[in-house]
């Protein structure tokens, strides 16, 4: 991408701020270490400097911000986002395919508001509903209604998610709450409403479908 020269530019500012309000939130944190609690995009960047440009525009700050960042980030349309939410709201939780070395290791995911939680399927049958989240991906909307974008980022455990593991699990939200179609849908239908019929290794045909689940 080319980037405009950095020195008093709006992006070099942007970059700034969130560079100051990053530090100061881990600051903040301390030694309590683990995610953030009630994270705002107000915390992130500052929502006043960002009112007179586009949603274009601030989704490439976005992610040039994030693209130096151990972690992954998004700008999803709102039309998109809105579908999400959406379903979301009467299928609040779904089970995901991890493609790993041999096989397959399952995630499950629970959204909260417009968080959604992560947590492997290991941990959920051992710690049951006290399973801690593995990677927690924000989703702000904020600039949803002025600018028609949502602004995603993750947190994650480094012990147990790496990135590529974060952005593969970050990729099936589309796929499953996004789709047109309305059979991979039906997976998460029925996976919140009537888990007896639900079959794991259909998600794994739906991955591999979407090219997701292929393996390098």
């Amino acid at each position: 991408m080319k980037r405009e020269p950095l020195g008093h530019s709006r992006q070099a500012e942007f970059i700034k701020r969130m560079e100051e309000k990053e530090e100061q939130q881990g600051k903040q944190q301390g030694s309590a270490g683990g995610f953030s609690k009630d994270k705002t995009l107000g915390s992130i960047l500052n929502l006043e400097m960002v009112k007179d440009i586009s949603g274009e525009e601030i989704g490439k700050l976005w992610m040039q911000y994030y693209s130096t960042k151990d972690t992954i980030s998004a700008v999803i349309p709102g039309s998109t986002f809105e579908v999400i939410s959406n379903r979301a709201k009467s299928c609040p939780s779904f089970l995901y395919a991890l493609p790993q070395q041999e096989g397959y290791e399952f995630f499950l995911g629970q959204w909260a508001g417009h968080e959604l939680h992560f947590t492997s399927l290991i941990n959920v049958q051992t710690a049951g509903e006290n399973a801690p989240s593995q990677l927690i991906i924000h989703h702000y909307t904020d600039l949803l209604e002025d600018k028609g974008v949502v602004l995603m980022t993750a947190e994650m455990d480094t012990k147990f998610i790496g990135i590529h593991q974060a952005q593969c699990l970050a990729n099936q939200i589309q796929v499953f709450y996004a789709s047109q179609r309305q059979e991979t849908f039906q997976l998460v239908e029925t996976f919140n409403h009537r888990p007896a019929d639900f079959r794991h290794m259909s998600v794994i045909a739906e991955l591999e479908q979407s090219g997701i689940g292929l393996k390098s």
